[in-house]
């Protein structure tokens, strides 16, 4: 053979090592490859883009911290199989949920020979590096990417990240992926340089990785896939088997979108209305040249008895979401579950609900029929006994049936250019705007500003709307263009008999909103109206006790409002309110304390209802001095401290007015130097 022969003489051995020449053939395909690259079809490294070849979804460890002996101070070698190839690479890595920095003392990549071991081609270790450093620390809650590097990356190689760490914590918090499907392996101490892992402590986890993207030409593009366990491969182990790599395999293997990649960002056991949407800028709409989305969700929702509109609203979120991208996004069918613990009578007809809706024209881009691939064609309500895992998730030869069920046609092209609608949100704290005194402010740490709004206990009105001014919420805004809006609300309606309000706009009718019941605080739809330019009035009025409001949202898209929102237009402090749940009987200005006073004195005041009020302060010209308060406040008793004038204040006689609604009054006081 070539290596043993003594062609080659370097005056030392009539033989060179097969570790040597081994390791010069590969820097010779590394030069070889980038220069086939750069030369073929008249390419040049201005026609090229970074798209992403392998992606995972971070999130914070929990229990499932890394075995002794750890990693600080130790060495871990991971497995991921790429997806498209190329010439150059980096690597991002992530340090996104922990509090504490991590360190990396080296980084390096390599062909791995057998994904199932931890043994990879030592010729082909090439060290990452960080700004020119080998070393690198990840700040708390960032992520970090390695410079580009020159690395022969070909399709569907299976490629070893091996990291030797410096400084890490232990901690719920460290950033991973459950999900990874294959061994990584955990050697005491530097171990970067070694060909095998042998007797290495192992894991099924993938620690601080993020993604991995390639150098290639424009024509090169990525499809990601958001999901859950289903699409993280819950029960394979021992190699990439997810539906996705058939995919991915099949993508590559035809001429028409071999230059395709498919990047799996699934987590088991989320939702989609929660984790699908909170998490898809981030996991999913970031990732380098994306043009195209799978959303495959929302079977944990049907368990965690969400309502199938509650679903279809956060698929329109993500549809929109992308298209503002021009990006196209198709769903998939949720499977079948029957058999599982999942499945019930009413589960099945929100699945059946939700899957006609993915597949009618206009809502998805288009959609991918998995339910139809894998189901059982005498009961469409489970899966074929022959794919199955345990009647929720598909067994291998389930998940290689998913993947080869995807139509390749769906990513040829895609250079649509979707019309890019002006969007409105306008959101409003209800504590904030006018409120009756027939509602109370309370505070919960999870609501907006911490503060929210249900009607006092005993209070109902389920027939006809409430009557008076103490018994409404009045919110006053205005929009910038003639449409079609919706108005949210986040509630914490716990039962069905405390779940509904009485809503108008403007002069209309009150229309009753009954069945709104959370699972803590969550979003939900009052209604839709269709609003001119300009000025209009939302008014709330109460229908069952026990029913929270904590927030609005007026908006004119599709997106559905998430977590607390944006920051409300009408935002408030009530940190100064005395007592938020006595309303007074009428409007009063209290005499300040102390007075005279230096350097500050407290003044008080109260609302009996919510208005606009201005406490300002005058010298004894009439001179304004200053503005104490200038905005909207609720109902209740108001404590202002008036200090930091000093150095602006003569000594004398100044005066306070409060302006509330048509409520005038002054008084006097006395500062001393």
């Amino acid at each position: 053979m070539f290596y043993e022969s003594g062609a080659l003489n370097i005056g030392v051995s009539q033989t060179l090592s097969l570790h040597y020449l081994s390791r010069i053939s590969f820097m010779l395909v590394i030069v070889l490859f980038i220069f086939s690259a750069d030369e073929s079809n008249g390419q040049s490294a201005a026609a090229k883009n970074w798209v992403g070849t392998w992606s995972t979804a971070p999130y914070a460890a929990a229990n499932n911290t890394p075995p002794a002996p750890y990693l600080a101070n130790n060495t871990l070698r991971q497995i991921v199989r790429v997806s498209i190839g190329g010439d150059t690479l980096r690597v991002k890595f992530s340090n996104r949920t922990s509090s504490t920095p991590v360190t990396m003392n080296s980084v390096n990549i390599a062909v791995s020979t057998d994904r199932s071991t931890s043994v990879i081609d030592a010729s082909t270790i090439t060290q990452l590096k960080f700004n020119g450093n080998e070393s690198v620390t990840m700040s708390t809650y960032s992520e970090v990417t390695s410079d580009p590097v020159a690395f022969p990356l070909t399709p569907n190689m299976n490629l070893a990240i091996t990291i030797y760490y410096g400084q890490i914590v232990t901690a719920s918090d460290m950033t991973f992926h459950y999900g990874s499907r294959t061994d990584s392996y955990i050697l005491t101490g530097d171990h970067t340089a070694s060909a095998d892992f042998a007797g290495a402590v192992t894991v099924e986890r993938w620690y601080n990785l993020s993604s991995i993207d390639v150098l290639v030409p424009n024509e090169s593009a990525a499809v990601a896939v958001l999901g859950n366990s289903i699409t993280d491969g819950y029960g394979i182990h021992g190699g990439q088997n997810k539906w996705t790599d058939t995919f991915s395999e099949k993508l590559l293997d035809n001429p028409s979108t071999s230059h395709v990649s498919v990047l799996n960002l699934g987590i088991g056991a989320t939702l989609l209305t929660t984790s699908g949407v909170s998490r898809f800028q981030q996991d999913i709409l970031e990732q380098s040249g994306l043009r195209w989305i799978i959303v495959f969700y929302g079977v944990n929702d049907i368990n965690g008895n969400s309502s199938a509109d509650n679903i279809i609203n956060a698929f329109k979120n993500l549809i929109a979401q992308a298209h503002s991208k021009n990006i196209r996004i198709y769903g998939a069918t949720i499977t079948p579950f029957k058999g599982h613990s999942y499945y019930t009578t009413t589960h099945e007809s929100v699945r059946n609900e939700v899957n006609e809706w993915i597949r009618t024209p206009g809502n998805f881009d288009r959609y991918i029929d998995f339910d139809k691939a894998i189901r059982d064609p005498v009961d469409t309500s489970k899966l074929r006994a022959d794919f199955s895992n345990d009647w929720l998730h598909p067994n291998a030869a389930g998940y290689q049936l998913l993947g080869e069920s995807v139509n390749l046609n769906l990513f040829l092209g895609a250079d649509t250019l979707y019309a890019q609608p002006v969007n409105e949100s306008h959101y409003f704290e209800p504590e904030c705007a006018s409120v009756g005194g027939n509602w109370e402010i309370l505070t919960d740490s999870q609501a907006s500003n911490e503060k929210y709004v249900v009607v006092k206990s005993g209070l109902q009105s389920l027939n006809d709307p409430p009557s008076g001014d103490e018994s409404l919420i009045t919110i006053v805004f205005s929009v910038d263009s003639t449409g079609s809006y919706s108005v949210f609300a986040r509630l914490n309606c716990p039962t069905a008999n405390d779940d509904s309000y009485w809503v108008k706009m403007d002069d209309g009718e009150f229309v009753q909103n009954n069945g709104l019941g959370t699972n803590g605080w969550e979003w939900k739809k009052f209604n839709d109206y269709t609003l001119t330019e300009g000025e209009h009035t939302l008014t709330i009025a109460y229908r069952e006790d026990g029913a929270k409001l904590d927030k609005i949202c007026i908006l004119n898209s599709s997106f559905v409002p998430t977590g607390m929102g944006e920051e409300a237009e009408n935002i408030c402090d009530l940190t100064e309110v005395e007592n938020l749940n006595e309303v007074p009987d009428g409007f009063s200005l209290g005499q300040n304390y102390p007075n005279p006073f230096n350097p500050s004195t407290i003044i008080n005041y109260q609302l009996p209802a919510g208005s606009h009020v201005q406490l300002k302060v005058y010298d004894s010209l009439g001179k304004e001095v200053t503005t104490l308060v200038n905005e909207y406040k609720p109902a209740g008793k108001y404590n202002v401290n008036m200090n930091d004038l000093n150095s602006n204040l003569s000594s004398g006689i100044y005066f306070y007015t409060l302006r509330a609604g048509d409520f005038v009054q002054t008084k006097k006081m006395t500062f001393i130097k």
